[in-house]
């Protein structure tokens, strides 16, 4: 079985949770960010790696997310919420949504560091789009921890997951 792991990341917490996952798959596996990604062809599953930009996946994995026609892929992402709340719930089904025409075996997603351009960008729209809040400046500085060790370990424990999904599919075929 090959794996392939594609990645965008905008402050290297998409890079590390690539990583991690990388350690856990299979040999054949190859990691590229989304600027320098082979060709999709022969890969038998496909790990897509996305930061969140304004509740979607960041550009450049929408435009390869779209690419992808016909494959077995995990979406995993980053950003700065909380993992749990809705607002990360809409994220993960706009991923989807892009994903439409492949089989999607699982979905991950983790809290990640703010690119500090992001709050400042905050900042200036602040009061009327996203007051700086003494609750929001907390959550801000509480995603600076993250991805964490606990994050990178339910990352893989997922991906493990959908690899064993791949291999037991790939078993009944070839009976």
């Amino acid at each position: 079985m090959r794996s392939l792991i594609v990645f965008s990341s905008l402050t290297g917490n998409t890079a590390k949770v690539a990583r991690a996952i990388y350690d856990v798959l299979p040999e054949p596996r190859e990691i590229h960010t989304v600027e320098s990604v082979p060709s999709p062809d022969g890969f038998d599953f496909i790990a897509v790696g996305f930061w969140v930009d304004k509740g979607m996946p960041d550009t450049r994995s929408r435009n390869y997310l779209k690419t992808l026609k016909g494959k077995r892929v995990g979406l995993f992402g980053t950003l700065g919420a909380d993992p749990g709340s809705d607002h990360a719930r809409r994220c993960l089904e706009n991923a989807l949504q892009l994903a439409e025409g492949n089989t999607v075996l699982g979905t991950f997603l983790c809290q990640g560091r703010i690119d500090p351009k992001v709050v400042e960008t905050m900042r200036r729209m602040a009061p009327e789009a996203h007051p700086m809040t003494p609750e929001r400046m907390e959550r801000i500085r509480a995603a600076e921890t993250h991805p964490d060790r606990e994050d990178l370990e339910n990352a893989q424990a997922a991906f493990r997951r959908m690899i064993a999904a791949v291999v037991s599919e790939d078993a009944l075929c070839a009976r």
